[in-house]
């Protein structure tokens, strides 16, 4: 069966990185019908459009990755795709991804009654070379899935964003992603609701994608080393606060008690390593992950910072 496929990219500031993610797609084994664009960029980026399959939407008050996300689908599913392929502008799928996500996706639908809403390709930080992981929903928290090597995939609550190839029919079913999420979170809330609406997401060992996951620095902590990963105030705002908003919202019961606690427990570890290892803006990101926390206790969301 011939699948109509759509990608689409969330970019910001960075030309490079996006241009590469765009090279990459173009060079599948499978070519893609249209690549969608969302530029938050302050400037529109300079993209190279070689092939023509570019449908570049600007927006420099930075619309988000979620609301980016909201118009991509809502577009590709009014021009009668199936399936949207979805990006963050700093990843590289390699040459046969799609063809072997499309492969693995039609070879498990003969199965009775196995609906698929997202499959997704393994992928490896570009720094780190460790494994991004899929997270499930245990109880009152979001916790990472280890990654398989040793079977052809494995299921999933929410692979990344980036990289994963929504089938539109499952789309469909449930409401868009959250756009007050802005920038993260995103990927946790809308596969989790797939997931709850009867869908399979699946993560792929033999499809590989590249993806920078952010700024790890390596450090030895009691004779053990570590990576850990840095960012910016704004992103320790919005990591604190959509994660503790959304696992207070999924969880039932007592375990919103043990949800809080845990989100406490996060916060003053973040600061902890802010303090230990952060070099500039300390107080700032000190305060973003209060905020952020106390915002998404009380169901504050949406663009605050």
């Amino acid at each position: 069966m011939q699948a109509k496929v759509a990608a689409y990219i969330t970019c910001y500031q960075d030309q490079e990185s996006a241009n590469r993610c765009i090279q990459a797609i173009e060079s599948q084994s499978i070519q893609v019908t249209d690549i969608y664009i969302v530029d938050n960029s302050h400037k529109p980026l300079l993209l190279n459009n070689n092939s023509q399959l570019l449908l570049i939407h600007h927006y420099p008050n930075n619309i988000g990755i979620a609301a980016g996300l909201v118009k991509a689908l809502k577009w590709a599913i009014d021009q009668k795709y199936d399936f949207l392929w979805t990006f963050d502008q700093d990843s590289i799928p390699t040459k046969n991804c799609l063809e072997i996500l499309l492969k693995t996706y039609y070879q498990l639908s003969q199965k009775d009654n196995y609906k698929i809403g997202i499959i997704a390709p393994t992928a490896s930080d570009i720094k780190t070379n460790n494994i991004i992981e899929g997270t499930v929903f245990f109880k009152d928290h979001f916790v990472a899935i280890k990654h398989n090597n040793s079977v052809d995939f494995y299921e999933c609550d929410s692979p990344i964003t980036s990289g994963s190839l929504i089938s539109l029919t499952a789309a469909q079913t449930i409401s868009p992603p959250c756009a007050e999420l802005f920038i993260d979170g995103i990927d946790l809330d809308y596969g989790l609701r797939l997931r709850k609406k009867g869908f399979h997401n699946l993560i792929v060992t033999k499809a590989i994608m590249h993806h920078n996951f952010g700024i790890p620095i390596h450090v030895k902590f009691i004779n053990n080393s570590h990576y850990i990963q840095q960012y910016s105030a704004l992103r320790y705002y919005y990591i604190c606060r959509n994660h503790t908003y959304l696992e207070n919202r999924f969880s039932q019961g007592l375990y919103h008690f043990t949800s809080l606690i845990r989100r406490i427990k996060y916060m003053l570890a973040k600061i902890f390593l802010i303090m230990l290892y952060d070099l500039e803006d300390k107080q700032l990101k000190i305060w973003a992950c209060f905020l952020g926390t106390y915002h998404g206790l009380i169901g504050v969301i949406g663009k605050r910072w």
